[in-house]
């Protein structure tokens, strides 16, 4: 689990612990991944499992992220699933985002999901077996005021994901893109501090979720292998919306795609017009707060 030192990335290693697996955690931070491991400890089903630290930066140096999974491999045996949760975010408006931003978050959450794939892939296709997720986004499904360096990252893994299931399905490997919504971790409080009025707003049209909770879903969508894994009735609304020509996991899902597309999208239609309508007010609020600065 790459970014497993907290927020959903813990969550999950812990769901998977908790089900006997073996674990290795991957995040660049040498303590919080100390820390967590003695937590993930306690859920132990068996004296045998093991969970190993890795403190390594997923998204700088891609020879260096092949040597420590190749280690871990080693020592714990071959990877059966690998979970990409490594990811960062930045918001405010496109032109107020400073440049380097927009580097650094397509290094950390697109690259840092392509480092790690690519270096168990390989011992994938040759075992004939495997499980590949990358944790993205809704706003990885919707792009949103506030998000232009964050979003195009999470519509990346996408692209990557559809590409890479066609590739590997064959081999009996299957990936699951999963797109949680607003999620109670560490990084979303620290994300909040920084959003603009707007974003906020709109965030405030749906609830925020439990990072538990949104890691059961994915653990189990990811042992399904299903391709979409999705959180509540907006993320399931979001996944039949955006659908597209991504893969299908059964007749009955593509079934469900084709019957609710339509009254979906007049669905949102509606929260599309209510979202234009927070950004008007918005802008018209600052407006006349910026004309009443001017006359005083």
């Amino acid at each position: 689990v790459t970014g497993g030192s907290s927020g959903i990335g813990k969550c999950i290693a812990i769901e998977c612990y908790k089900q006997g697996a073996f674990i290795t955690l991957i995040a660049r931070d040498e303590n919080k991944l100390l820390q967590t491991k003695k937590e993930i400890e306690k859920y132990s089903v068996n004296d045998k499992q093991v969970v190993l630290c890795i403190s390594v930066d997923v998204s700088k140096d891609y020879e260096q992220v092949e040597n420590v999974l190749k280690q871990a491999q080693e020592k714990l045996g071959p990877v059966d699933m690998l979970v990409n949760c490594a990811g960062t975010s930045v918001t405010g408006k496109f032109e107020d985002i400073e440049v380097n931003s927009f580097e650094r978050l397509m290094a950390v959450n697109y690259l840092g999901s392509v480092y790690p794939s690519r270096a168990v892939i390989a011992t994938m296709k040759e075992r004939r077996m495997g499980r590949l997720v990358f944790v993205s986004s809704q706003a990885g499904q919707l792009g949103l005021f506030g998000y232009t360096a964050y979003s195009p990252t999470k519509f990346a893994l996408r692209g990557l994901a559809e590409a890479l299931q066609m590739e590997v399905k064959p081999y009996n490997i299957y990936v699951t893109v999963a797109y949680p919504p607003d999620t109670d971790t560490p990084g979303f409080v620290e994300e909040s501090k920084t959003k603009p009025l707007e974003t906020k707003l709109i965030s405030e049209t749906s609830s925020v979720c439990q990072a538990e909770q949104v890691a059961r879903v994915i653990v189990k969508d990811a042992i399904q292998g299903n391709f979409n894994s999705s959180v509540g009735s907006d993320g399931y609304m979001l996944s039949i919306l955006t659908s597209g020509m991504s893969p299908v996991t059964s007749i009955t899902e593509g079934l469900q795609q084709v019957v609710c597309m339509g009254i979906f999208r007049i669905v949102g239609l509606f929260y599309l017009g209510s979202f234009d309508s927070i950004v008007r007010r918005c802008m018209m609020q600052r407006e006349k707060s910026e004309s009443a600065d001017k006359t005083e």
